[in-house]
């Protein structure tokens, strides 16, 4: 039984520490720069 409570806790504890990052997370938008670019001459080497 007292296996059973730890585990218990430690599920609810995971989830409202997940919750509260959901919560608190701004999320924002992706970078708009950057990414692949097309290599030539130099560097390609």
């Amino acid at each position: 039984m007292r296996a059973f409570r730890r585990i218990a806790l430690a599920l609810g504890a995971a989830g409202l520490l997940a919750g509260l990052l959901r919560l608190r997370g701004t999320g924002g938008t992706p970078p708009q720069r950057g990414g692949w670019r097309e290599l030539s001459g130099p560097d390609l080497r």
